[in-house]
């Protein structure tokens, strides 16, 4: 369609059926404005006149600024006080319609609120007059050069305005505090629980790779380990003696749990093999056949024969230990399942993934019934709270605790830098995380006050770069933790039995709380 540059005044010389141009008919709308709005539509849009813009002020400042506009020169209080008190005084003798009709009056007695339309006053209330407007003027200069410290100017105006009125001191606002006291979060004004700090009490050396999997026997006599060295090794927990070594992955072991009602020892590895060990034969019998890649981690259920296993497919696999078959393919993330746990109530199934989400999978219909997304990197370790119905969560970007059942959020741990790689929680509410970078942060878990940190050491011939913590747990009582390491050795640390609060006392942990985002 051709523009027309021409005949703006309505002629239209279009050939054919087609109608004005849009440049034709802007012109038009725009010609029309010019005469409805101007009388010379040639020339640009006269500025006000003074006449209009004072107009124009005086309306915003009668609609906006009508009670403080004009104020008139400051009286001394006490004339306040007691102008107040002879109107009061007078209130006895004037007709009942007056007063109410009066604008300055508060109310004193039995209610502290003022009257309004269709409210009547109770029974022994009376009225007093407010201060003038040279006490409100007062009132003002009062609180621009006698503001007290730590109040708002709101607060303390209200009381030199109760104090000018009259209104006894039983019903005057409370004295103002301190805004950060209301507006802080619950959690930075308690104080941490007192625990001793933990040291290392043994070294045990035997894997030749990296050790990626600890789970410790319910009778709290051995524990057992995976590594990268395709080995599984079972440990005395007492002198950290080799017992037994267990060979038939071709991969690295990533994940292991020990049964409490049978003698089994399930793992799972890097080379898509799930298998169960009878310990009693130290020999293989089953195998759990069904992930695409590799298994990264395992768990049991607390109360059923149920294995569920997690890996690269970015599936979560629910087995029948003893039937070996797959009861439910739990299919959701979108990246690799790191992290699983069990427990016996509802959520049963927690799994956390690198695509940053941890869901919440209802096992009898092998659905997802929550998914939580506030993390904003993978999600590679869970741990479960032994007493409470909560559980924490650990990633580069911080280290969550949930509330179960629904999953609400309660508060972060932060302050640890780094790719969380384990988490463990004990009874004492001591929890401990352990990044990539070999350093263990040990927390409060009600205050998530960190009391302590620790670097961990290579052993002696290893790389600096192989300072890494990738499995941590407690033992059955809580009072050891066995930390698998990068350099290819199982640390176990204890607390200090020598430690004392004097010794040890809690420090700077009011402004370590306070920087702590909550959200």
């Amino acid at each position: 369609m051709e523009i027309e540059s021409g005949n703006t005044d309505g002629d239209n010389n279009n050939a054919g059926n087609e109608g004005p141009s849009v440049q034709t008919l802007c012109l038009r709308s725009k010609k029309r404005t010019l005469e409805l709005f101007l009388g010379n539509h040639g020339s640009r849009l006269s500025v006000q006149d003074p006449s209009s813009l004072s107009i124009k002020l005086t309306c915003k400042i009668n609609g906006e600024y009508q009670h403080i506009k004009d104020l008139p020169a400051p009286a001394p209080t006490t004339q306040v006080a007691t102008t107040g008190r002879q109107k009061k005084d007078t209130e006895d003798t004037q007709p009942k319609q007056q007063q109410v009709s009066d604008k300055n009056v508060v109310i004193e007695g039995t209610s502290k609120f003022p009257s309004r339309p269709g409210v009547s006053l109770s029974e022994g209330t009376g009225e007093e007059a407010e201060p003038s407007e040279s006490g409100y003027q007062h009132i003002i200069q009062t609180i621009s050069t006698e503001k007290p410290k730590g109040s708002s100017i709101v607060s303390h105006g209200l009381i030199e305005y109760h104090k000018a009125a009259g209104i006894p001191e039983r019903i005057q606002p409370p004295k103002p505090t301190s805004t950060a006291l209301a507006l802080r979060n619950p959690y930075a004004l308690e104080k941490p629980e007192w625990h001793p700090p933990w040291k290392l009490m043994r070294v045990i050396s035997g894997h030749l790779g990296w050790v990626r999997a600890i789970a410790v026997d319910h009778s709290n006599e051995w524990f057992v380990t995976g590594s990268a060295d395709r080995t599984i090794k079972i440990w005395d927990l007492a002198s950290g003696q080799l017992k037994l070594t267990l060979t038939g992955h071709i991969n690295a072991v990533r994940g292991l749990c020990i049964s409490v009602r049978h003698p089994y020892l399930f793992s799972a590895g890097e080379d898509k093999q799930v298998k169960c060990w009878d310990l009693e034969y130290n020999k293989t019998i089953r195998h759990y056949h069904g992930h695409l890649s590799g298994v990264y981690c395992a768990s049991l259920h607390p109360t059923i024969d149920l294995l569920i296993t997690g890996g690269r497919d970015s599936t979560a696999r629910v087995w029948d230990i003893r039937t070996k078959n797959c009861v439910h393919v739990l299919a959701g993330h979108s990246n690799t399942v790191a992290a699983v746990v069990c427990q016996s109530t509802d959520p049963q199934v927690i799994t956390g993934s690198n695509d940053s989400t941890i869901k919440f999978w209802d096992l009898a219909k092998g659905t997802c019934s929550a998914t939580l997304t506030h993390h904003k990197k993978s999600v590679r370790s869970l741990a479960l709270h032994p007493t409470e119905f909560t559980m924490a969560s650990g990633s580069p970007d911080n280290i969550k605790e949930w509330k179960f059942p629904e999953g609400k959020f309660m508060k972060n741990f932060s302050g640890h830098n780094g790719i969380i790689h384990t988490l463990a929680l004990n009874r004492d509410s001591v929890l401990v995380s352990g990044a990539d970078n070999g350093s263990m942060y040990f927390w409060d878990w009600k205050t998530s006050y960190n009391f302590q940190k620790i670097q961990t050491t290579v052993q002696p011939g290893s790389l600096d770069s192989e300072a890494g913590i990738f499995a941590s747990t407690f033992d059955q009582t809580g009072s050891r933790l066995i930390v698998g390491e990068a350099d290819k050795t199982i640390k176990i640390y204890k607390e200090d039995d020598n430690a004392t609060e004097e010794t040890h006392p809690l420090e700077d942990w009011r402004e370590q709380l306070s920087k702590v985002k909550r959200w």
